[in-house]
Order: C-alpha cells, then sequence, then structure tokens
C-alpha cells in the first residue's frame, strides 16, 4: 500500500511524499525512525477503500505460505544485485515489485522500512523468523561485521539451493509410492463396502461351502460397514494424539529417532541430515562464525531432534576444551567417515574445506541412493499390489466358478 504523507524533519523544515508501507500504523512508524514528525497521512487512492482491502489481504494473508522456494529465489536476487553493486535498500524496492507471494512481499516491505529507518540488515531480518532463520540472520551479521556482504549472499544463495535441491529430492522419491499405496488403499476399500457385500449375498444364498480365506474377506466387509465410520473416527483421533505428542520434547525425540531407524528410508534421512550439518558447518565457518556458535545454530536448523541433541552436547564438549571430532566420535549416529574427516581438518587447518568435501560426500551418496530407490519402488509396489488384488480377487472368485461348476 501507498500512503502520502505530510511532516516536519527534525530540523522542523516541512516535507512530503509517498511511501510504501503494509498498514497505517507501519508507514507512522517508518516515518518517525526517519526522525520525521507526521502532520497528516493517508492511503494514496483516498481513505476506507485502500485500507479495507489492506486489511483484507492482510487476513488472506493468514491462510498463504512462504515456500523454501520463495526463500531461495530471493536470496539468489539479493546475491545478483549485490553483485551488481545495487545498493541494498535499492535492490529490496526492486524485489517487493517482482515478487509474487503476497506474505513475503509484505515481510520484504516492512523490512525495507526497518532498513531505511537506520536498523541494520541482520536485525530487520532478525525480526523476521518465517523468512529468515537464525542461521540466515547469523551469516547476514557475519557479513556485515566483516565487510563481505556480497560474498555472504553468495555463500547463502549457493548454499540454500543445494539444500532446497536435496529436500526436494527426497520429498519427491517418497511422493510416488504414498500416491500409490493411498489410491490402492482407498480402491480397496470401496471394493469391500460395495461390490464383496453384493458377491458374499450370491454365495451365501448358493449353500455351497465357501473357503476361510473368502470368509475371511467377508468378514472383513461386514466389519468395514458396520463400524468403518468409527474407525476413521479413531484413526482421527489417534493422528491429532500423535500430532500433538510429537510437539512434545520426548515425542520430536521419538519421531526424531524412528525417522532415522526406519528401515530403508531411515538411511536416505540420515545422509540428508549428515549432508545438512556438514553443509551448515561448512557455509557457517567460511563466513567467519566461531566454531562454538556454528555447532548452536547448526542445531537449530538441523530438522532432527537426535542430531540436534548430539550437536548441543558437542558445543558444550567444544566449550570444555575438546576438538570437535572428539565430541562427535562418542555417537553412534555419527558415522566414523565424518568424525575422521573433521579430525584430519582440525590437524591441518582446513576444516571449512574438509567439511564442504564431506558434504558432497553425502550429497551424491543422497542422490545415488535416491535413484536406486526409485528404480527399485516400481517393481516393489507391483508385486505388492499384484499378491493384494490377485487374493482378493481369488477370495470371490473361485467360490464362484464352484458354483457354477455345480450346473
Amino acid at each position: 500500500m501507498q500512503f502520502r504523507y505530510k511532516a516536519r524533519t527534525g530540523e522542523g523544515e516541512g516535507t512530503e511524499g509517498v511511501i510504501d508501507a503494509a498498514n497505517l500504523d507501519l508507514a507512522v512508524s517508518s516515518l518517525q525512525r526517519r526522525n520525521f514528525l507526521v502532520i497528516s497521512i493517508e492511503p494514496v487512492e483516498g481513505p476506507g477503500g485502500v485500507e479495507r482491502v489492506g486489511k483484507i489481504t492482510e487476513w488472506l494473508g493468514i491462510f498463504e505460505s512462504i515456500p523454501m522456494e520463495d526463500v531461495v529465489i530471493l536470496t539468489r536476487q539479493l546475491s545478483t544485485l549485490f553483485e551488481a553493486k545495487v545498493p541494498v535498500v535499492e535492490s529490496l524496492k526492486i524485489i517487493t515489485g517482482e515478487t509474487e507471494n503476497r506474505k513475503l512481499r509484505r515481510h520484504i516491505s516492512d523490512l525495507l522500512d526497518d532498513i531505511q529507518g537506520g536498523m541494520p540488515m541482520s536485525g530487520a531480518m532478525a525480526r523476521h523468523p518465517e523468512v529468515f532463520s537464525r542461521f540466515y540472520v547469523a551469516m547476514i551479521k557475519s557479513g556485515e561485521e566483516s565487510g563481505k556482504l556480497e560474498d555472504i549472499f553468495k555463500f547463502l544463495a549457493d548454499y540454500l539451493e543445494r539444500s532446497y535441491e536435496l529436500s526436494r529430492k527426497a520429498r519427491n522419491a517418497l511422493i510416488y509410492p504414498a500416491f500409490v499405496l493411498s489410491t490402492f488403499i482407498i480402491v480397496m476399500a470401496m471394493m469391500l463396502v460395495f461390490v464383496v457385500p453384493n458377491l458374499a449375498n450370491i454365495l451365501l444364498e448358493s449353500g455351497q461351502a465357501i473357503p476361510i480365506y473368502t470368509r475371511a474377506i467377508i468378514g472383513f466387509s461386514e466389519f468395514l460397514r458396520s463400524f468403518g465410520i468409527i474407525l476413521v473416527l479413531l484413526l482421527a483421533v489417534l493422528a491429532v494424539l500423535l500430532a500433538r505428542y510429537a510437539k512434545t520434547d520426548s515425542g520430536r525425540l521419538y519421531f526424531s529417532r524412528l525417522a532415522i531407524s526406519f528401515p530403508i528410508i531411515g538411511g536416505l534421512y540420515k545422509k540428508i541430515y549428515l549432508s545438512r550439518i556438514s553443509d551448515n558447518l561448512h557455509t557457517l565457518l567460511s563466513g567467519g562464525i566461531t566454531v562454538v556458535r556454528a555447532l548452536e545454530i547448526t542445531s537449530e536448523v538441523v530438522g532432527n531432534e537426535v542430531y540436534r541433541k548430539i550437536l548441543l552436547d558437542s558445543m558444550n564438549s567444544v566449550k570444555s576444551g575438546s576438538m570437535i571430532s572428539e565430541s562427535l566420535a562418542k555417537y553412534a549416529d555419527i558415522p566414523p567417515l565424518l568424525s575422521q574427516m573433521i579430525r584430519i581438518g582440525e590437524e591441518t587447518g582446513k576444516l571449512d574445506y574438509i567439511l564442504k568435501s564431506v558434504a558432497g560426500f553425502y550429497r551424491r551418496d543422497v542422490d545415488n541412493f535416491i535413484d536406486n530407490l526409485v528404480s527399485l519402488i516400481e517393481p516393489i509396489l507391483i508385486v505388492a499390489l499384484g499378491l493384494g488384488v490377485g487374493a482378493l480377487v481369488a477370495a470371490v472368485l473361485v467360490p464362484i466358478y464352484n458354483i457354477s461348476a455345480t450346473f
């Protein structure tokens, strides 16, 4: 939204102009941070109408999210503009005009107001944790202190692109089997509820002996017809209880442990977290962050409670004088490869370079794992679904065939 204002400067001179802000309060706050005494301010298109639209837009924004992809694009845009020597304010104005996500656009607009009001970029970003993580803010603060903000944005853009690509590949690898299994369950449930009962009536009226496996299918069908709604409600209640449990400390730890211990899929998640740890530490140390601070920030963004506790314990050990490799080697969830490579980096003084190599190794390992998993999932699913459908069809058709053979 745009607001036309009249104000006086700190020296008492009159001034007027137009300011962009998400709402009236933010516009006034932005002007006051510039040491302006606001005399009057109103929406450019007249009072009332635009403000109501702004409130409606803000209310609708509750249902919007900020995808990781948008944050990656924003960071790459900032990196490119900084590399082209475009000033911070002008860069943010350009990005604000090009951002399609309304919620992200409001965050960037507020960020621009804070920076124009004299706040450092890291401090302004810290006020928007939904967009900029503590990892992100720490890197920007390091760039401001070292005078290498352009290099830091390049580091961040590369890191976020790698992280997003890794997560996207893992997610895409699991979407296909989840969709196929869900469809299979729905189709089987519909057959048991609508098709099997009609065929069961035919079998029962024939007076023929019904095989035990067919009686089991018929019994399960009757159970679904009688208690299907109750079963769905119970599953919904169970899902809610599990979701609430997952938000507790013990729940987060349990599901985090389950994620890295689950057969086949657990190996994939474990490699993703190890890659994330290595990549985060490399990026932070390359940006001039201390080892202790790097371990603390990485623990917050690793995304797994098991590894978060390991990193926090390692941070305390490093504070006490231990080496990172020594503190990590104590845990079974940290493979010897990682701790040994970190030891080499510490001994040679090239820890950031070693971490970069380890992160690259795990990324390639994840790529190969996903490729192999995808190539194996399809035939396994075909066989499993074929057996399931075949068992259901055989349980129904075999008795019908026996009935027809008696005539």
